[in-house]
């Protein structure tokens, strides 16, 4: 049996940091957005939807697309993450009600999964490395 450990932490980021997680949220929701377009095109012409594989493909055309140059900014996997989760609840809410989800706002709470995480707890210096972001604090728990 495999266990399998999350860790949740508070960040302290500075302001150029915290900017730029907004605008890593941003590109993630740019990208569901735009998927979730050309997912109900795709299945209002032949009825059938896109599987995450071909989206990712289109991921990679719209971060190297002249209209888009600021996605090239944030990471690459916050993006997929919200491919994987658009294509993983279009399957689920087909199956249970049989309509396509909504489009996602602006300042909705959303979770964005970073992945090649590396942590320092090494005495007060408690920070977690972040890819683009560098090293943000958190604070250290008793």
């Amino acid at each position: 049996m495999q266990l399998l450990q999350a860790f949740k932490y508070e960040l302290i980021p500075s302001g150029d940091q915290q900017r730029d997680m907004r605008r890593f949220a941003r590109s993630c929701r740019f990208g569901f957005n735009k998927a979730l377009a050309l997912q109900k095109e795709n299945f209002e012409a032949d009825g059938k939807f896109i599987g995450y594989v071909a989206m990712a493909k289109h991921l990679t055309g719209w971060r190297n697309g002249r209209e888009t140059p600021w996605l090239k900014d944030s990471p690459i996997h916050p993006p997929q993450q919200a491919l994987k989760s658009l294509v993983a609840s279009l399957q689920e809410l087909l199956r249970q009600t049989g309509r396509v989800p909504a489009l996602q706002e602006e300042g909705a709470r959303r979770e964005h999964p970073l992945p090649g995480l590396k942590a320092n707890q090494a005495g007060a210096n408690c920070r977690i490395f972040l890819p683009k972001l560098e090293w943000l604090r958190y604070p250290q728990w008793p």
